[in-house]
């Protein structure tokens, strides 16, 4: 089975397949040398409007494996993101909330790139248990081993670069469909219905110029999921970040943001 963030994000039925296949994570590097460029906020009347970076400039800014310790960072297939246009909600406040949930773009920016960023655990990376080994086990230590074996946080890492004063707008339409968006609703994504069961503001260590983050909540077919929502600005460019671990999708635990792929982000933006 592919564990994606196009379906594990979103859908917790697909942990219950999980347990029965290898998590597959790993994919082929994407390179990309770190750039200068540092956007610089709009300014007074008299000074030009601030332009958005383009689509180049953002590919050379969005993090790579090299930037990252113990994760692998690649581009994102097809089968790993949703299109626009699949996604409807029920309340058109909370859409905003929604497209970052989904690593949609926020707003509508000029110019975007996008990275899935991967961590496995020691437990991950050794794979699945044997049949052999599985057999020695009780059933309580084959499903722990098993659910060990899928300790894998995945990242969607999105930048979305604007003109003027678009990405300052945007964040600021962001923090205000979390705020009347926190007890949940209802949305649908390529075909499933989701629902959002609680939108909650966590604390973000100081990043960027200003900052949004949440837990999201979603439940489909009563299965429930979280899902780690950050978004923060430098100058005209949005970094979107949305997070998932298999494993504390499958135990009902909560999980840390993935700080390290936050911090890395913010130093290639500058």
């Amino acid at each position: 089975m592919r564990t994606t963030v196009r379906r594990t994000v979103l859908t917790a039925s697909a942990v219950t397949l999980a347990l029965a296949v290898t998590a597959c994570g790993s994919g082929d590097q994407d390179g990309g040398d770190g750039g200068d460029a540092k956007a610089k906020g709009g300014g007074g009347s008299d000074k030009p409007a601030a332009k958005a970076l383009t689509a180049a400039e953002l590919e050379k800014l969005v993090v790579t494996t090299d930037d990252l310790k113990d994760h692998k960072v690649q581009k994102p297939g097809k089968d790993d993101v949703f299109e626009a246009e699949a996604l409807s909600v029920e309340r058109a406040e909370c859409e905003p909330v929604a497209r970052v949930l989904s690593a949609l773009p926020a707003g509508d920016p000029a110019a975007s790139a996008q990275r899935l960023a991967v961590q496995e655990s020691a437990a991950a990376k050794k794979g699945m248990p044997s049949m052999e080994e599985l057999a020695d086990m009780t059933e309580e230590e084959a499903k722990e081993a098993t659910i060990d074996s899928l300790d894998i946080t995945k990242t969607m890492t999105s930048l979305w670069s604007y003109d003027a004063d678009g990405a300052e707008r945007t964040l600021g339409t962001l923090r205000q469909s979390g705020e009347k968006c926190a007890g949940g609703f209802a949305m649908t994504i390529d075909g499933e219905k989701q629902q959002v069961t609680k939108v909650t503001e966590e604390k973000l260590a100081a990043v960027g110029d200003d900052a949004v983050a949440w837990t999201v909540g979603t439940k489909t077919d009563g299965e429930a999921v979280e899902t780690k929502v950050v978004v923060f600005r430098q100058g005209t460019t949005l970094a979107g970040f949305s997070s998932f671990n298999i494993a504390a999708i499958s135990r009902g635990e909560a999980f840390e943001q993935p700080t390290a792929v936050i911090d890395a982000q913010a130093a290639k933006l500058g």
